[in-house]
């Protein structure tokens, strides 16, 4: 029995094992397509190439015949989704389509529930993401890529806005999105959304209606991603507005190349509409058999359309479809479908959705397609983890009389380029702005030059300037009355105006004052008009700080300006004892001192040897102030003999010529400068006093003061005008005023009896102001620079605000204080040091020899010690030749008196021997 059973069981996984091991005669895939289209016609080709190729090689499938239906959707969603319906219920493993992205939305809920993989080559929506979509393959480039594309073109030319002129359904609209989001990413953005109607059903009034309004924008490119019908109707009208003429720039995405491609020979007029245009191909590199298929193309098509890119994707995604159901067969799967339960729950009502089922292998069959790696006609073919084929490229085209020229390639590995992008992929990856590069362009209108991208709108009004108000300083900006009419001039305005005539385009403006004329308007009010379209720029002395950089854009700086502090001075008055002045009382008792301490110094190291320093001590002590004085005029008339002595004098000397030189100078200030009476010595004195600030109504440093530097507002006083300044000024009523240094140069030309104390505390300047990424702005800056490098804008300041001014500004303190000198005296009080001691060692040094008296009375006690101070001092008053005669004659006294004693010696050891004889004569 057990037996039995056994082989019951082999016997039922053999027959399992080949059911599931046999390769089904038949493999089903549906296409959907609008045929009437150029990419539906090149597709329906391709597919039936790829199907007769597949199936005539053995190779593939192993003998199981790959069958295509092509179903038309002709333009219509609904018809789309009916012959998926059908599909699906005829056991299809997979769909090639649809061919719109609006359709591929629909379809890929349709392919989740089903497990039937959708994949197209031309529904291109990047919004189609695989995590909702999971059943969805893009096989070539989504649009994604082609807008980085287009946003790195439009990076290149350095144009900053552009206009999008697109159909309005999800591919199309998408598409702008993710244009939008690529520029902004280069500081780019689009100005103006001009929809269409979906193709094909824009007619030519609503083409019109709406390039009418692109025709009113200030952006002269414009991007057009739509498809071959709507766009080339979109050319034909802008030709005839006039919008295909010089100035204006077109960037076209593939489908343009799709029409240049397929379409051969254009009508002479749409040939003509669409003359410097840019355009995108999708990128495929040469090989043996995309020449081959591509020589066969005549004969499949039989001459009724031409060849495009398109028709490789439709090729290579068949095979790959047809490799993927191989890898299944090869792995044990099924070709099986199965009805799911939730779909007999709905019923066989007149949809019958009953029939329709799930295929078993899809997920399987899904996982083998997107390993896919195989080269096609289109290149390697592999997928990302984004499912994005791997370094996705395109052609640029021109488009000229004779059909067009490719001027580059893009790809997301290395961007902009001439070289083609497989010699690319062998080199590292650089995407630096030196390394982007095109060949040249003909514009529209028959131009190389680079079109400047934008002109002024043309809405029938010029370009509103604001222009401050002022009722102060109005050498800057002013309201004049000419000829009954009120006009206005100044500084300013005559920069603005200059910097105008130098741009190679004509730009209408009119100016508007903004104030009452009573007091200065608030400039942070003015600039933030800018922002809500009251004004379109603002022309005037307007300061670039940081709160305003943050809502406009300004010109280079056509003057510098900064804050400084303002104080009044007054006229120093001369006086009997103004000589005094130059130093300060400490300074004149160190510098006495020193006088008489060099004069003693030198005396005591010239007294011994030097006769000029010798004689009664009236007469010393009138040479020791004498030396010592007339050393500051280098007028001593002693001789300095000893070699410390001539140590210290040079050190002196030194000393005496930078304090002489100080006291020149410092007197001279004295005499001819003004002096300031405020005790403001800079921002940072003015700081932590408690004193009121003025400042010009309407200036950003009412801000600054309370923000940056923390000053109560109640310190802060508003002035309007320079004479309010200098009666503030004279009457205490402010310590200080802080204003722009323009301002001040002008209030100080007037007003001499104030100053700028410390230095400027801020760093800015003047500039135009014009709204957020403004292209006039660029090229005024550039007007700017070219006024300051030809002088013209030193002439226009020359002409307004230079006057004679009454001095830069003041000294400090004209007062010179010990400290500053405190280095000269410590190393001239040393030097007198060291030279004393070294006197006083050598003269100890020769009293102790030859000084100290022979005899000493012990009895004497402390009086010996007096005696011996006394000699000591005599020792060393003495001249040093007198000693040295008196020191020879000890010598030899003491030489003399030796002899002597010698020979007295000698006599009595003689006398006393002549008696010992006689003594021994008179015993004998």
């Amino acid at each position: 029995m057990n037996l039995v059973w056994h082989v019951s069981i082999l016997v039922l996984y053999i027959g399992i094992f080949s059911e599931g091991a046999s390769r089904p005669d038949e493999v089903n895939v549906g296409a959907i397509f609008t045929f009437s289209t150029i990419n539906g016609k090149v597709s329906q080709i391709a597919i039936k190439a790829a199907e007769d190729d597949i199936n005539s090689d053995p190779s593939i499938l192993g003998g199981t015949k790959l069958s295509i239906r092509m179903h038309d959707s002709n333009f219509s969603g609904f018809l789309g989704i009916i012959g998926a319906l059908k599909y699906m219920e005829i056991e299809t493993v997979a769909i090639i389509g649809p061919q719109h992205s609006v359709m591929a939305h629909v379809l890929s809920h349709l392919a989740n529930e089903l497990h039937v993989p959708l994949l197209s080559f031309t529904a291109l929506d990047p919004t189609l993401s695989r995590l909702q979509y999971p059943y969805f393959v893009q096989t070539a480039p989504n649009d994604e890529f082609q807008m980085t594309a287009i946003a790195d073109m439009i990076s290149y030319f350095r144009w900053g806005e552009i206009v999008a002129v697109y159909s309005d359904d999800d591919q199309s609209r998408n598409g702008i999105i993710a244009l939008g989001d690529k520029l902004a990413e280069r500081r780019c953005k689009i100005t103006y959304k001009a929809a269409l109607p979906p193709d094909p059903t824009a007619t030519q009034s609503d083409v019109r209606d709406q390039l009418v309004k692109v025709q009113m924008m200030e952006a002269r490119v414009i991007v057009l991603h739509t498809y071959s019908k709507t766009g080339l109707l979109v050319f034909k009208e802008a030709q005839n507005l006039g919008m295909m003429d010089h100035g204006y720039v077109w960037i076209a995405s593939t489908w343009l190349s799709t029409v240049l491609d397929s379409v051969s020979p254009l009508p002479s007029k749409t040939a003509h509409s669409i003359q410097g245009v840019l355009t995108l191909r999708p990128h495929t590199p040469n090989s043996t058999r995309k020449s081959a298929f591509m020589s066969r193309w005549q004969k499949l098509s039989n001459n009724s359309i031409g060849f495009n890119p398109y028709g490789l994707y439709a090729y290579d995604t068949v095979w790959m479809i047809a490799r993927a159901v191989d890898l299944l067969l090869d792995q044990q799967g099924t070709i099986s479908f199965s009805n799911g339960s939730y779909l007999n729950r709905m019923g066989k009502g007149t949809l019958n959705l009953s029939a329709l089922s799930i295929f078993d292998g899809g997920k399987q069959l899904l996982d083998n397609i997107l390993r896919t790696n195989m080269t096609g006609l289109t290149g390697p073919i592999q997928f990302s983890p984004d499912r994005s084929p791997f370094h996705p490229s395109f052609d640029i085209l021109n488009v000229i009389e004779t059909g067009h020229r490719q001027i580059g390639y893009w790809s997301n590995y290395s961007g902009l380029s001439v070289v083609t992008p497989e010699t690319l992929y062998t080199r590292p990856p650089n995407r630096s702005s030196s390394s982007q590069q095109l060949d040249s362009v003909v514009w529209p209108g028959g131009t190389t030059e680079k079109p400047r991208g934008w002109v002024f709108a043309n809405n029938g009004r010029p370009l509103r300037i604001g222009i401050p108000n002022r009722v102060s300083y109005q050498d800057f900006v002013s309201r004049s009355r000419v000829n009954g009419t009120d006009t206005v001039q100044g500084y300013c305005i005559d920069v603005f105006v200059a910097a105008i005539k130098l741009l190679p385009y004509a730009v209408p403006y009119r100016f508007i004052l903004f104030g009452d004329g009573h007091k200065n308007p608030s400039y942070s009010e003015l600039v933030n008009m800018i922002t809500t379209n009251v004004f379109d720029a603002v022309v005037g002395d307007i300061a670039i700080v940081p709160n305003r950089t943050k809502i406009v854009d300004f010109t280079q700086p056509y003057i510098e300006s900064g804050l400084v502090v303002v104080a009044p001075v007054k006229k120093s008055n001369s006086s009997a004892w103004t000589f005094l002045r130059p130093f300060t009382p400490s300074m004149w008792a160190v510098t006495a001192a020193f006088f008489l301490i060099i004069g003693t110094v030198v005396w005591i190291l010239e007294h011994r040897i030097n006769d000029e320093f010798r004689g009664p001590p009236r007469k010393q002590i009138a040479t020791i102030l004498w030396f010592s004085f007339s050393t500051m005029f280098f007028a001593h008339r002693e001789n300095t003999v000893s070699t410390l002595g001539r140590v210290v004098i040079i050190i002196w000397l030194f000393v005496v010529l930078i304090i002489n030189s100080s006291y020149t100078a410092s007197l001279t200030s004295i005499l001819t400068v003004q002096q300031l009476s405020s005790p403001i010595t800079g921002i940072d004195s003015l700081v932590t006093s408690t004193e009121r600030i003025g400042f010009q109504v309407g200036s950003f440093a009412e801000n600054y003061l309370m923000e940056e530097l923390n000053i109560p507002k109640s310190r802060l006083v508003a002035l309007g005008s320079p004479e309010e300044y200098a009666v503030a000024l004279e009457n205490r009523t402010v310590a200080a005023v802080v204003d722009e240094e323009p301002y001040i140069e002008l209030f100080l030309s007037d007003h001499c009896k104030f100053k700028i104390r410390g230095q400027e505390f801020t760093k800015s300047g003047w500039g135009f102001a014009f709204p957020r990424d403004s292209p006039l702005a660029l090229d005024l800056s550039t007007a700017v620079l070219t006024l300051s490098e030809n002088g013209e804008l030193q002439r226009i300041h020359d002409k307004w605000l230079s006057r004679k001014s009454c001095g830069s500004q003041a000294n400090e303190s004209d007062e010179l204080q010990l400290e500053s000198f405190l280095g000269l005296f410590l190393i001239c009080g040393a030097v007198c040091i060291l030279a004393l001691l070294i006197y006083f060692c050598l003269i100890l040094c020769q009293f102790s020899r030859h000084g100290i008296p022979e005899e000493s009375d012990p009895s004497r006690g402390a009086g010996s010690h007096s005696a011996r101070v006394r000699t000591f001092l005599s020792f060393a008053d003495e001249k040093e030749d007198v000693y040295k005669s008196k020191s020879k004659r000890k010598r030899e006294e003491m030489l003399s008196s030796s002899r002597v004693k010698e020979d007295e010696s000698k006599r009595t050891q003689m006398d006393s021997s002549q008696q010992r004889h006689d003594c021994e004569i008179s015993v004998h």
